[in-house]
């Protein structure tokens, strides 16, 4: 299965990983390694998280409050539409679903 990030899912974690890099680059580090780990296991056991609405599932990066939320498409393709702090209004990312 391959994978592609929608546009603003990938500024949203550039700007997530500049965060952290400017508290510490060592914290931005962990970071992109418990996302990309993430990535990894939703690659291994797409249908492993469940749907939280319609096709869209979440998995929660460990150690920081971030969920990376996925759908799949034709059954090979995974997009990431939203790398999306936990305590942000629920939902803003579903302007990018497309139907």
């Amino acid at each position: 299965m391959n994978y592609h990030f929608h546009p603003e899912a990938l500024h949203e974690y550039a700007g997530a990983t500049q965060y952290y890099a400017d508290i510490s680059p060592s914290l931005a580090t962990s970071f992109v390694s418990q996302v990309e780990d993430g990535i990894n296991l939703i690659l291994l056991y797409p249908q492993a998280w469940q749907p939280i609405e319609e096709d869209v599932r979440r998995y929660t990066v460990k150690r920081f409050p971030f969920g990376i939320y996925y759908t799949i498409e034709n059954n090979e393709t995974l997009i990431i539409q939203a790398v999306m702090h936990l305590s942000r209004k629920l939902g803003y990312w579903k302007a990018r679903i497309q139907k």
